[in-house]
């Protein structure tokens, strides 16, 4: 976990990449759940974000 949260620190893509995958992951389910109107509501914000965020980060030295 440490080595994670200092890639995170030094701009490195892994870290990065895993965060924004897991936003976009986290996107797809808010909008696929049938439960609360406030998830569905942010859903398409969350995964545009997390798209964003990887195509941004990709950038990123290994």
């Amino acid at each position: 976990m440490k080595a994670f949260f200092t890639g995170l620190m030094r701009l490195r893509r892994g870290p990065w990449e895993l965060l924004a995958t897991v936003l976009i992951a986290a996107g797809v389910v808010m909008l696929m759940q049938p439960f609360a109107m406030v998830l569905f509501t942010y859903s398409f914000l969350v995964t545009l974000i997390g798209t964003v965020m990887f195509i941004i980060v990709s950038h990123f030295p290994e």
